[in-house]
């Protein structure tokens, strides 16, 4: 049960739904209620497919250019931590993701469901999460579902995001974003080292 816990606080926080509501609200200004759930609903459901085909076929496509299981474990968690790091030090996922916004008739696959939801870092962590090396089939089951999950409350997040704005407001949001990123950065520490005590053969 912990580690369910685990897993889903870490999907949590790669994926970032909080962060994701400014980048909503703006790509979303120009349309009426209807259509701002109509796209709520349709980002969400693309990014989860977006999460689903890297998970199925993410490592296959890795093992096709025999990359090794430490290497991946590495240079995942490398992207992880840079990508971290953008949300801690950087302008902050909302306020970069909201910027390469110019087309507001074509904005739930761009910028809501990628790469606001399914963003660089929560493709590689689902990649990693889903290890056929080292995770069960029944595990990656438990960890596709989590996902599924997890994408659900991004997408209930989208539903009120109005609200959730005003009640929390644009700094709280940010820092909640740095704060995800820290947790984010822990977990690619990890695995880099992870991956280095494997391939040395270290305990």
């Amino acid at each position: 049960m912990s580690e369910v816990l685990t897993t889903v606080f870490f999907i949590f926080a790669v994926i970032d739904p909080i962060g994701s509501i400014p980048v909503y609200l703006e790509a979303t200004k120009d349309f009426d209620l209807k259509h701002k759930k109509k796209i709520a609903i349709r980002a969400s459901i693309i990014a989860f497919f977006i999460l689903l085909f890297f998970i199925v076929i993410g490592q296959l496509i890795l093992e096709g250019m025999a990359v090794s299981l430490d290497a991946f474990q590495i240079s995942g968690g490398v992207i992880l931590f840079l990508f971290a790091l953008t949300m801690i030090f950087g302008d902050g996922k909302p306020e970069e993701e909201k910027s390469q916004i110019t087309d507001y008739k074509h904005v739930t696959i761009f910028p809501i469901a990628i790469p606001s939801i399914a963003s660089p870092g929560a493709i590689m962590a689902v990649v990693l999460l889903t290890d056929n090396h080292i995770k069960t089939f029944q595990q990656q089951t438990t960890t596709t579902l989590l996902v599924l999950f997890v994408t659900g409350i991004t997408c209930l997040i989208l539903l009120t995001a109005n609200h959730l704005q005003k009640r929390i407001g644009s700094y709280g949001i940010t820092v909640i974003s740095k704060i995800m990123g820290l947790i984010l950065a822990s977990y690619a520490v990890q695995s880099i080292l992870s991956g280095i005590s494997d391939y040395f053969g270290y305990v």
